[in-house]
């Protein structure tokens, strides 16, 4: 008897080939086939709606493809009841084989023996009937592979792909050569077990109020809003913000978003999966180092205490020297959270460690974080880092950040769609929806509360406060010990405790001993808790949702939001405004003073206000906003600005107020307007609110930089009330405005501002801005326009049908150009002149650009103007000035 394992290698072509071309579908006119691939299923003829097999014909093929297969192997044929066996068994991988999720590619790619398994093996057969089904099954799938490979479109299509995987390759293994040393065994060991680390370590954000039980950890990768970094002339995803520039000062907001951006890069660096935007971070090595926990006694730690400041588990496990060698090497990416959280007094310490460190070890990435006022502007500039700000969120984003959100909490997307109504509908809750954290928040709240939501920053703490503290145990029968059943008012009073303690201490953290010695000097005063205060604190921490406890004996509040507003609270209620007025000058404080003024009572509002603005008087301001566009003279005018844009971000929480008072600080804030630059046109926009909006002047009697910056101001407020006003631009001939006014079409409802402003802008040597597919919708609803950059990761086949294919003239695609799956699809646009992309097109990509485009690079993402500023806007495309076509 022949050996059957031998069949597949004499299996003769000519025998067998007529009969297996019968179950495939050939290319024939009328066939429906097209060039993309196909699924395997579509290729069977007895699979799909194009069967020319019938359950009868199959089987009388599979019989003769056994029967011919067995004599073709020479020798002595199996016996009849072995091919019944195989034949039995073959019929069924066919059928196994259409039921498999792949097409003819990566049917291709797997090759027939991997192939074979895929499909798998019936069972049940006798020993010779196995060996020769196998064989048989192998020879099967490289026929059918064969095929797809002669197929007219084939070899065209799997060159693009091949061509395109191969550059990858050769870019990430060009990058892992130049980047990574000759290695010890124990150094690649170690790493190896260090990036799983970081990985577990940082995979996952918590949620807070995902949950009333307890915060819940969300997996990062589904968790994560890709937000904006801006500079003074444009903006790009904060994620590459170090693909340009080693080195970047990136400033947000409480809860924007910041240690969540710097998770994301840790996990992502430490997974080593090459994207294209994303190359720099090939081949490096993270360290996260948050700076509230790793200053020991006001000193930062040398590389090699990195991982034990973290009180990483692998501290100890590292080889002697190896970070040193990491940053030697320049293959580190250092993500320094939190310059804001730690004492002010201990800020020069750090830039000077920071400062050594870059002196040491040049060539590795940094992201320094920290809130916006925290350290002045040229902090870092001396030592070559790029300053960013991080973006509020828009409304694009918001949606997709609360439909995400309900998706996890199992809440239901008609709860989800109700909240974005009511967004919309009310201009205060959208600007509170613009971060992460009060995003979330606002999810939370609605979901309990059946609809309602607080309309003011003061009440939604307190709603919280309510949730987690008094509803929460309640509702859920959750078992208490009587010593430990505290009312609301108890535990807020004793959480104000330690929020105070730790505001006037600058801290963001406390020694669980002191915090043990403050609840126990405030439950003196209460005699009505039996408890101590060791089991206070134990309670507080394990059931009020609001503290955690970051390392083993260290206190702190889930999120600096929620000290900051009992901190504020208790600061009013013990009458402590000399310590208040003391830190206006103090960035950490904003927040605290805004609360503070919420919770006082008139004649307190007052004298917080008055306290702000004590040292400005209107005929003064004047000369100190020239003091402030001369560099030499800013530094010792930026803290009276300060205070006076605080003065008037504080009347939006002054519900009650003498009217005195009110009209000085208006008074104050009119004179500091219109802006005379950027930078402050954002801080009025971030920090102005209402009244901002009421003062702010134009377009009559303003310079085209005039009339740019107030365009700044308002676009940040990005409220409803905002786009009347910004409406009264969209005439104004400079581009600076205009590009101003397409760019800020992200903060605001996409049909509305479409309607009363896109519209009326003249579109010449203007990029409008598209930041999803709702303004490209809009922007076809109006015609389109000659110049279009699309902002985000765009997908061909979605944005191909909704651009204007008789009046595109230019295209800048952001985040790079990318083929249709290896087909052209910019030959749809007989327009089009020239093509803006960030990097060159590789190989594969190139292929598909029609012939006659002119391909551009843009001078980078944050190019200077050429006045030797940082640009005319606060954001957004530019136009020929601005691109370097015409250079």
């Amino acid at each position: 008897m022949v050996d059957p394992s031998l069949i597949g290698v004499r299996l003769a072509s000519g025998a067998v080939a007529p009969l297996l071309k019968r179950l495939l579908v050939t290319e024939q006119p009328g066939a429906g086939l097209v060039s993309a691939p196909l699924r395997l299923s579509g290729w069977l003829s007895f699979r799909g709606e194009r069967r020319s097999l019938g359950e009868a014909e199959l089987d009388r093929l599979v019989a003769e493809v056994v029967s011919r297969a067995a004599r073709s192997g020479g020798g002595e044929a199996p016996s009849p009841e072995v091919q019944r066996e195989v034949a039995d068994a073959l019929r069924v991988s066919l059928h196994r084989l259409g039921d498999l999720d792949m097409d003819d590619v990566q049917a291709v790619r797997l090759g027939p023996e991997n192939l074979a398994l895929r499909v798998g093996h019936p069972g049940g057969m006798s020993a010779d009937a196995d060996v020769f089904f196998q064989s048989l099954l192998r020879a099967v799938c490289l026929h059918i592979l064969n095929f797809f490979t002669q197929r007219s479109t084939f070899v065209a299509r799997t060159l693009v792909e091949q061509t395109t995987s191969l550059d990858r390759l050769v870019r990430k293994t060009d990058l892992l050569l130049e980047r990574i040393p000759a290695q010890t065994a124990e150094d690649a060991r170690f790493e190896q077990r260090y990036a799983e680390h970081m990985a577990r370590r940082h995979g996952e954000l918590t949620l807070y109020g995902l949950d009333l039980r307890h915060t819940r950890e969300w997996p990062l990768d589904a968790a994560y809003v890709s937000l904006e970094a801006e500079s003074g002339s444009t903006a790009l995803p904060a994620e590459q913000a170090l693909r340009d520039h080693d080195r970047v000062l990136l400033r947000g907001g409480a809860g924007s978003g910041k240690t969540t951006l710097v998770q994301w890069l840790a996990v992502t660096c430490a997974r080593q999966r090459y994207r294209p935007k994303l190359g720099h971070l090939i081949g490096r090595v993270p360290f996260v180092l948050p700076l509230r926990r790793i200053l020991h006694e006001g000193l930062p730690p040398t590389p090699d205490r990195f991982l034990h400041a973290v009180r990483s588990s692998l501290a100890a496990a590292q080889p002697p020297g190896w970070a040193d060698r990491v940053l030697a090497a320049g293959r580190a990416l250092l993500l320094v959270d939190g310059i804001d959280e730690i004492p002010e007094r201990e800020r020069e310490q750090t830039r000077r460690w920071l400062r050594d460190l870059l002196g040491d070890h040049p060539g590795n990435l940094w992201l320094v974080t920290s809130r916006p006022s925290a350290v002045r502007d040229d902090w870092l500039t001396g030592d070559g880092f790029t300053e960013l700000a991080l973006a509020p969120m828009d409304r694009s984003d918001v949606a997709g950040f609360v439909r995400r959100w309900h998706t996890a909490a199992d809440a239901g997307q008609d709860l989800a769609e109700s909240l974005l109504r009511t967004l919309r509908a009310h201009g205060d809750l959208g600007r509170l929806a613009a971060s992460p954290l009060m995003c979330g928040l606002l999810c939370a709240l609605h979901r309990e509360h059946r609809g309602f939501l607080p309309h003011s920053r003061r009440d939604l703490y307190d709603a919280v406060l309510s949730m987690l503290l008094e509803r929460r145990d309640s509702e859920r029968a959750v078992h208490v010990e009587p010593e430990l059943r505290l009312s609301r008012e108890t535990q807020v009073q004793l959480l104000q405790k330690l929020a105070h303690w730790m505001i006037r201490n600058d801290r963001t953290e406390l020694d669980r001993v002191d915090a043990v010695g403050q609840l126990d000097r405030g439950l003196t005063h209460m005699a009505h808790v039996t408890a101590s205060a060791e089991q206070v604190l134990g309670h507080l921490l394990t059931r009020s949702g609001m503290l955690r406890e970051p390392a083993p004996g260290c206190v702190a509040f889930v999120h600096r939001t929620f000290q900051d507003h009992l901190g504020a609270k208790a600061l009013v209620e013990e009458g402590d405004f000399p310590l208040l007025l003391g830190n206006a000058h103090r960035s950490q404080w904003e927040d605290v003073f805004r609360l503070a003024v919420a919770h006082a009572r008139p004649a307190e509002r007052a004298r917080i206000l008055t306290g702000l603005i004590a040292e400005a008087e209107p005929d003064d301001v004047g000369g100190l906003m020239r003091r402030l566009s001369r560099p030499e003279d800013a530094t010792d005018a930026w803290p009276t600005f300060r205070r006076i844009v605080l003065a008037g971000a504080c009347l939006e929480h002054a519900t009650e107020l003498d009217p005195r008072v009110r009209a000085r600080v208006v008074a104050l804030t009119h004179r500091l307007l219109p802006p005379p630059d950027a930078l402050t046109a954002r801080q009025l926009g971030d920090f102005g609110g209402p009244l901002l909006l009421d003062l702010l002047p134009g377009p009559e009697c303003l310079t085209d930089r005039e009339a740019t910056h107030v365009v700044v101001a308002a676009s940040r407020l990005g409220t409803d009330a905002a786009v009347d006003l910004l409406a009264r631009f969209r005439e104004h001939p400079a581009l600076s405005v205009r590009r101003q006014l397409a760019w800020a079409w992200r903060y605001f409802d996409t049909d509305r501002y479409a309607a009363e402003v896109i519209a009326g802008l003249d579109d010449t040597g203007l990029y409008v801005t598209a930041h999803h597919l709702g303004h490209l919708k809009a922007l076809q609803a109006l015609g389109g326009r000659a110049r279009v950059q699309l902002a985000w990761d765009y997908d061909p086949a979605e944005v191909r049908p909704l651009l204007a294919p008789e009046r595109l003239t230019h295209l800048w695609l952001r985040d790079g150009y990318r083929s249709a799956g290896g087909e052209p699809w910019l030959t749809d646009f007989p327009q089009l002149e020239v093509l803006l992309v960030p990097d060159q097109p590789g190989t594969a990509e190139a292929a598909t650009l029609p012939t006659g485009i002119t391909v551009v690079q843009p001078h980078g993402p944050l190019r200077p103007s050429r006045n030797g500023g940082r640009g005319g806007g606060d954001g957004g495309a530019g136009g020929d000035d601005e691109t370097g076509e015409e250079q």
